[in-house]
């Protein structure tokens, strides 16, 4: 039985990255989406604390049922897609871009049945329990606005002023994973390795907590990325 809605980017989002225990995906279980649909997820980054999917549907494009595990999930490029449940029940959604969701555990077999290219970044929290550091209400020479926030950490919308910059040694107590929403020339070099410059949008990086690492916008204008801090 197929139930049509049009819901708003929280509701779409929320169906992109629905799952169950995570515990059998980070390890690459039968039920891990990366093994079932390798085509579909990639993986960006994995260690002990997160795993970081990309997530591409062509027009089209269906995968079997699979889990994940808590997580923040952000929409790059929007479309319509049809999510079928473990029940065997499904619904139509619309999924819009530049937003990001908060994720409990869930299941489900996700279908693209719209015209566009369906793309998001997932990140999956590999922690047994949430960590207790406490999150950023605001820090210096960016503007952030909240757009999820769960038991293992938040998602800020972020514009870094042109003249932000993070001196060499700088570290949190907080993991943080960044991920582009521009075009963009940053510094950012990670316990006194070479230092990343360009950036182009989709593009992730993760600092760990207590990473000594250096930070400068180089751009010239403000620099627009999604800030996913992990408690």
């Amino acid at each position: 039985m197929t139930k049509k809605a049009t819901v708003n980017a929280v509701a779409v989002l929320a169906a992109l990255a629905a799952s169950a225990l995570g515990s059998a995906c980070a390890s690459g279980g039968s039920d891990d989406p990366v093994a079932i649909a390798p085509a579909h997820y990639a993986v960006l980054v994995d260690n002990a604390d997160v795993r970081i999917l990309k997530i591409t549907y062509a027009p089209g494009d269906k995968t079997a049922m699979h889990r994940h595990p808590d997580g923040i999930v952000i929409g790059l490029n929007g479309g319509k897609t049809r999510f079928t449940m473990p029940d065997g029940k499904s619904e139509d959604a619309e999924l819009a871009t530049d937003a990001a969701l908060y994720m409990p555990a869930g299941q489900h077999s996700p279908e693209n049945v719209g015209a566009s290219r369906l793309e998001a970044i997932l990140v999956e929290f590999k922690r047994a329990q949430p960590g207790t550091a406490t999150l950023p209400a605001m820090r210096d020479g960016i503007a952030m606005t909240p757009l999820a926030e769960g038991s293992y950490g938040s998602a800020y919308r972020i514009a870094a002023a042109p003249t932000f910059e993070e001196p060499a040694g700088t570290t949190h107590e907080y993991d943080q994973v960044v991920v582009a929403l521009a075009p963009a020339e940053v510094s950012l070099s990670l316990d006194g390795q070479p230092p990343r410059t360009k950036w182009a949008r989709g593009d992730v990086a993760f600092i760990g907590r207590g990473t000594p690492h250096a930070s400068k916008n180089l751009s010239g204008v403000a620099a627009d990325y999604i800030l996913v801090a992990i408690k």
